[in-house]
């Protein structure tokens, strides 16, 4: 019988065997979106296993990400259907991500977090160039892939370690860099925690970059796996997120108004964790605005996947925002910023001067 430890830090914080049996050692600190319980019966067996490799499977990358072929043929692994083929994948390099500081080892492993946390153990450089361009190459050990595969989404992406941190470059197209770098440029005159992108070159192909937000210190989780602690926890996800940072969520509406952006779902906002405590702080910085500028030839502009379950514009979901926390802007929005996009510009202009009426 194989006995998986799951670690934070160097903290135990439960085990679970493939049979599915678990013993909670410091349940305070289990993941968001992990959810184990201690008993013997059929159905908290296979709800366990089931819940494990859920979480692992959502460690590494989803199968419909760009270059994802490339990626795990890399490291020899399939391409695998199910959550229990993804998650070994994820088990072969102990589960590690830059997300936080939770890992997976055998109960027969004598390894600590100091030497494999890959916020100080190096990666292999060369993984960048498959994770951005689709290269064909051999990584040999598999948990090198790790700095890449905890990234989601489907744009080219990966992180590069340098001399002040990691970095995370992404790519796509020319456009989808651009409206980055100029949403990042916009959200910078107002007063929000947010990451800030700016334009780099990989290979003379234009990309945007952003510093990590997360480390020893701090680790980040999804509003999808809040949504999974807070029903296992009998609260209101929104509600309790709006209790937890109200400044962060209102800001975060009225942004992804002004600068049209499409693609604020679960994955791209969340939680900012305090890892001594395992405490929710407030919402993580604002990221991820390479899909701005769209849906933007109207002032309703699309439906806000951040209020659902409610069923709102983005246009009414920032007049609500204004109405609780103000439009907090401390910087003019330069038009020339905008290089020609004058449609974008007059948009722009039109939601920000709605929004100051309220």
């Amino acid at each position: 019988m194989s006995l998986w430890q799951i670690m934070h830090g160097d903290k135990l914080i439960a085990d679970i065997s493939d049979k599915g049996t678990s013993k909670l050692y410091n349940s305070a600190f289990l993941p968001y979106d992990l959810w184990l319980e201690e008993g013997q019966d059929v159905d908290t067996l296979v709800n366990n296993l089931t819940n494990f490799y859920y979480w692992c499977a959502s460690r590494v990358l989803t199968l419909d990400r760009k270059y994802a072929k490339e990626i795990l043929n890399s490291i020899g692994a399939g391409q695998g259907t199910t959550d229990r083929d993804r998650a070994k994948v994820s088990l072969s390099y102990h589960c590690l991500t830059l997300k936080d500081i939770y890992w997976v080892k055998e109960e027969q492993e004598n390894t600590s977090f100091n030497e494999i946390n890959i916020y100080d153990n190096h990666l292999d450089n060369a993984f960048v160039d498959l994770s951005l361009r689709g290269k064909n190459m051999t990584v040999e050990n598999a948990h090198l892939i790790a700095d890449d595969i905890s990234t989601s989404g489907v744009f080219p992406k990966a992180w590069v370690r340098k001399e002040d941190g990691f970095w995370l470059y992404k790519d796509g197209d020319i456009v989808n860099v651009k409206n980055e770098i100029l949403a990042s440029k916009i959200c910078r005159c107002f007063k929000c925690n947010q990451v800030l992108y700016e334009e780099d070159v990989f290979e003379g192909t234009p990309v945007s970059v952003s510093k990590l937000m997360t480390g020893k210190d701090m680790s980040i989780a999804t509003r999808a796996a809040y949504d999974i602690y807070a029903v296992n926890h009998d609260l209101n996800p929104l509600d309790s997120i709006i209790e937890l940072d109200e400044q962060g969520y209102y800001m975060m509406n009225i942004l992804d108004y002004l600068v049209g952006n499409t693609d604020r779902h679960w994955e791209n906002w969340g939680i900012l964790i305090d890892n001594e405590t395992g405490k929710a702080l407030r919402l993580h910085d604002l990221m991820d605005f390479n899909q701005s500028f769209k849906a933007y030839d109207n002032l309703e502009g699309a439906l806000c996947q951040t209020a659902l379950p409610r069923h709102i514009s983005q246009k009414e979901a920032a007049i609500e925002a204004v109405k609780k926390v103000g439009l907090n802007q401390v910087a003019d929005v330069e038009k020339d910023w905008f290089e020609g996009r004058d449609a974008e510009w007059e948009m722009f202009n039109s939601r920000l001067d709605l929004l100051r009426e309220y």
